[in-house]
């Protein structure tokens, strides 16, 4: 029985997956990861056969593989120097976010035949590019939907604070449900472009914990993977431990 703990920390939430032989079994999904969090989601398996760590926060390296440590067998701490099951084609692999690329590989590792383009609707939205033959070719950072909505408010002096949860029509009947319209489907409107950039045969991949917000209105077929970062994380261990 292979165990092991894939861990996403993003700008929001950390993501804590423990997956055996192949298949997640236990997760968890909370501000900020810690120690007590893993033991929550891994219980008496402990230590794991190998754990994969996964951040967009500056952190030290050498202390957080001193803590993750006592949890597993082996540690791989993701950056631009992990080996990889895909080409990275990103002029400057050092600067792409850990997360980013192991959504691609996680839309490879679900669509292998297909270019995918992977939507993460987190605080930024990320839009990523994979082909059907295993190279990231590179992607796009936009502000993510809270964030519109907060910039909106903070940098102009008449418009309110509008929360998510409302009506979106297509055009606003008021100031709130203009904002959350245009906010909303304007990402809708940047996700559709993007993918008519792509092959006609290309899939769409989305992720992150906005994506419910503009599902509603998107006319185009996509796949909804709330875990694509962890299949993505696996795959990297999977790479790592038969090469």
């Amino acid at each position: 029985m292979c165990t092991r703990l894939t861990i996403d920390e993003g700008n929001s939430s950390t993501k804590i997956a423990l997956w055996r032989d192949g298949v997640i079994r236990a997760e968890c999904t909370c501000r900020e990861g810690t120690p007590e969090h893993i033991r929550q989601v891994a219980g008496n398996l402990l230590p794991v056969d190998a754990l994969i760590f996964c951040t967009v926060c500056r952190r030290d390296r050498a202390r957080t593989e001193a803590t993750l440590a006592p949890f597993a067998r082996k540690i791989i701490y993701l950056d631009a120097q992990t080996p990889l099951p895909i080409a990275n084609d990103y002029r400057s692999p050092q600067t792409l976010g850990s997360d980013r690329i192991a959504g691609a590989i996680g839309a490879w590792t679900l669509h292998p035949d297909r270019t995918s383009l992977v939507v993460d609707m987190g605080t930024a939205i990320t839009y990523d590019v994979v082909t059907a033959d295993g190279r990231y070719i590179g992607g796009n950072i936009a502000p993510g939907i809270f964030v519109r909505l907060e910039a909106l408010e903070h940098f102009t002096s008449a418009l309110p604070a509008v929360e998510t949860d409302g009506d979106v029509p297509r055009w606003g009947y008021d100031t709130e449900t203009a904002m959350r319209a245009g906010c909303v489907r304007g990402v809708v409107g940047e996700l559709q472009y993007y993918r008519h950039c792509l092959d006609p045969e290309a899939t769409v991949v989305l992720t992150g914990g906005s994506a419910d917000l503009i599902t509603p209105f998107i006319s185009s077929p996509v796949t909804v993977e709330p875990n694509l970062v962890l299949i993505g994380l696996n795959r990297i261990i999977d790479y790592n431990e038969n090469t």
